[in-house]
């Protein structure tokens, strides 16, 4: 069983930047694709950004790119997201998640942790 505990969340200014950090325990961090989703009030999850085992591969959702970087430390087994420019639209709770290598649907869920970007 994987764990995952996020934290980094909290309340900014538009324009601030924020860095999301993700602990993982339980299984070798290295045998894990990771991303972030986010799920704002009222709405659905929805994918933000990933990055392979080896991080040679990140995929991004188009309103975050050029804005939000995905990263990982094997060495620490640490997922980070990095924000800048934050809007009020990113204000959403952010999950960190996990999937196997060989699995195509994220498995293991963080418990989340809140961005709230006041304009």
């Amino acid at each position: 069983q994987v764990q995952l505990v996020e934290s980094g969340g909290g309340l900014v200014q538009a324009g601030a930047s924020l860095r999301l950090s993700c602990v993982a325990s339980g299984r070798t961090f290295s045998n894990l694709h990771m991303a972030w989703f986010r799920q704002a009030p009222g709405k659905e999850r929805l994918f933000v950004t990933s990055i392979t085992w080896n991080s040679h591969t990140t995929s991004t959702r188009d309103s975050v790119k050029g804005r939000f970087t995905v990263s990982r430390d094997n060495t620490k087994n640490i997922l980070y997201l990095q924000m800048n420019s934050l809007k009020p639209e990113d204000t959403a709770v952010y999950y960190c998640a996990a999937r196997d290598l060989l699995e195509e649907q994220y498995k293991y869920w963080g418990q989340g942790t809140q961005v709230t970007v006041a304009s």
